[in-house]
């Protein structure tokens, strides 16, 4: 077995970096998932109940929920109907005013998202700077070596290389698979922020009767 005091320095060093890695994988979707359940990411439901409000005739109690602004389409929807309300004859000034909050939500949660996308790129190349690095200093050994050596030695120095590239990889798809679905997430509220900006100001379209 190779511990960790075995290893060589560099070896050790590209380790740490990827436990570095890790752990900016780890903080950043912690970060992520607190941030969303602050701003409220998801609330659709709070927001088609502001919308039907609005859409009913009830501009003041719609407007008053909307105010709270527990989630991301509240404020949006808010931004809205107060354009909406200011300037009745002009639609697009309060379908102006909800594409700026919009930006600016979308900009909050897209942030920290590119440290993911670092991660999934840099884990994989670590890993294979320290397999070289590794396997270099495996057969430097075997090379100044003036004794037989034991093939088991170079075949557990060729194994402790290439862990550093399976660690890599496994924290790379970590955060691959943690960065699309916050993506996903992202993705969805944009949608869903376009509809309800197009539905307040144009109404909803008819669903058709179900038979």
């Amino acid at each position: 077995m190779i511990f960790f005091n075995d290893l060589p320095l560099t070896t050790k060093a590209v380790f740490a970096a990827l436990a570095l890695l890790s752990v900016l994988t780890l903080t950043v979707t912690i970060f992520k998932l607190v941030q969303f359940r602050r701003l409220g990411v998801g609330g659709h439901k709070r927001g088609e109940e502001i919308l039907d409000d609005w859409l009913n005739g009830r501009p003041d109690e719609a407007q008053r929920k909307a105010q709270a602004g527990q989630t991301v389409l509240a404020r949006v929807l808010g931004a809205v109907m107060s354009g909406l309300r200011a300037r009745p004859s002009e639609p697009g000034y309060g379908e102006e005013l909800a594409r700026q909050v919009a930006l600016a939500e979308m900009s909050r949660m897209g942030a920290r998202m590119r440290l993911l996308e670092a991660v999934v790129q840099m884990a994989p190349m670590l890993g294979l700077l320290g397999t070289v690095i590794g396997m270099i200093d495996a057969f430097g050994n075997l090379a100044l070596s003036q004794e037989a050596t034991d093939p088991r030695l170079l075949a557990s120095g060729i194994w402790t290389a290439l862990t550093t590239t399976a660690a890599g990889l496994a924290i790379a798809l970590t955060a691959y698979f943690i960065a699309a679905w916050l993506e996903s997430r992202i993705e969805d509220e944009r949608q869903t922020i376009e509809l309800v900006i197009s539905s307040a100001i144009h109404g909803r379209i008819a669903q058709p009767a179900r038979a």
